[in-house]
């Protein structure tokens, strides 16, 4: 991978872009940046930011967009970034968007390589309201596609299966009108840049890493940073 790239993966909860970008960053041996990873973090540390991002959420608040950033920039700062990161769904918002750009282009990267992972409605539903887990160990199981053997029972333990509060239906259907709400106008602002690229989440694990795979190799290629 080119040195000092911001790789920036949007995609809608369900898309898959959680599993692959950490993927995609092991395997480049760079960061892999998730707000709210960098935020418990914060907070569990003890930083100045994490005692300011802490009340707000426990009140169950949005952090505000200045103490993010600043999360953001801090940590870009640090001599492990230098080989490049990746973002896992961030920005959210077209604000974060354009502080974001003027951030990394303060830090000395180029222009970020952004991914758009694009999957249907129905996919997405199947995924989310579909998705069981262990309550001893933790395994994941989805009703439609990757069924436990015996219904509401853990393969490898025997544990009871629960499902997330957040993966109800009606909460599902929230969550994505959320998203559509605030995060795809995203699509459009790095599209009108030139910097937007999309893969067919709905397709096999292999298949969405190869055609990232793809997509970064052109990408390098055609600017001569392989």
């Amino acid at each position: 991978m080119a040195t000092n790239r911001a790789f920036i993966f949007l995609g809608p909860p369900g898309a898959g872009k959680g599993t692959q970008s950490k993927r995609f960053a092991r395997r480049c041996a760079v960061p892999h940046f998730s707000t709210g990873d960098m935020l418990r973090d914060a907070v569990s540390r003890g930083t100045e930011l994490g005692r300011l991002a802490r009340p707000i959420m426990e009140r169950g608040e949005l952090v505000p967009d200045d103490v993010i950033m600043k999360m953001v920039e801090e940590r870009l700062a640090e001599p492990d970034c230098a080989g490049g990161v990746v973002f896992d769904g961030f920005p959210r918002t077209l604000p974060q968007a354009e502080q974001l750009g003027r951030v990394l282009e303060s830090k000395g990267f180029g222009k970020p390589v952004v991914v758009d992972f694009e999957v249907s409605l129905d996919v997405l539903m199947r995924r989310l309201t579909g998705r069981w887990s262990c309550s001893v160990c933790g395994a994941i199981y989805n009703a439609y596609d990757a069924p436990p053997k015996v219904r509401g029972t853990c393969d490898h333990d025997g544990g009871k299966l629960v499902q997330r509060p957040d993966d109800r239906p009606d909460v599902v259907k929230e969550r994505l009108v959320a998203y559509e709400r605030q995060t795809m106008p995203l699509a459009d602002y790095y599209r009108r840049q030139g910097l937007l690229d999309a893969v067919d989440a709905s397709a096999g694990m292999e298949d969405v890493s190869r055609a990232l795979e793809a997509i970064i190799k052109r990408i390098e290629g055609r600017d001569g940073r392989l």
